[in-house]
């Protein structure tokens, strides 16, 4: 892959007036590995009941387009966990804001992240969908940093290794923003 463009704030009015650093992962790229992906996972699951499970708020952009390209019956549900509680910094607890109502027992789960970087909410979300007694448990992330420490579990299906750099765009945020971008950018 070419190095990407520097986006100015001009050149897309997405961007509420600010600068991104640059494109890091462009429409097409994500697009051809999202096919890649869904290829992967139907060949991984041939029978058995799937729960494609996503992570909100950040899988739902990536999770919408991986399941369009898996070609065998599934179910989608999500769940929302929160290291943050009022603060700005994550506390190293997890808790579970929204749990999925789908009966999880005997099912395979893929667990859809958008971005895997420190892997403590990874690391408590495999012991408490463990506990409901799963067929098995995989972890779908469209990038990964390769920064985390002990992970429970390493993802499966990895979309992008990414740079270490505060990313935005196709699901990713900063305070609630440029998650409509169709691009993953690095900001500024």
């Amino acid at each position: 892959m070419t190095a990407a463009p520097v986006l100015g704030a001009s050149a897309d009015p997405r961007l509420l007036g600010r600068d991104v650093h640059r494109i890091a992962f462009d429409e097409r790229a994500i697009s051809a590995r999202v096919k890649e992906l869904g290829a992967e996972i139907t060949a991984a699951y041939p029978d058995g009941d799937l729960l494609v499970l996503g992570l909100l708020k950040g899988s739902f952009v990536f999770l919408a387009d991986l399941v369009r390209e898996i070609r065998r019956p599934l179910h989608v549900d999500f769940l929302v966990a929160s290291s943050y509680g009022a603060g700005t910094v994550s506390s190293g607890s997890v808790e579970l804001v929204y749990d999925p109502e789908t009966v999880l027992e005997g099912k395979h789960i893929l667990l859809v992240e958008d971005i895997v970087d420190s892997g403590r909410t990874l690391n408590r979300l495999i012991a408490v969908l463990g506990e409901r007694a799963p067929k098995s448990i995989e972890i779908c992330a469209l990038l990964h940093k390769r920064i985390a420490g002990a992970l429970a579990r390493e993802a499966r299906f990895v979309g992008f290794d990414a740079p270490n750099e505060f990313l935005v765009g196709y699901g990713l945020d900063h305070a609630e923003n440029f998650r409509h971008l169709p691009y993953v950018a690095s900001l500024r």
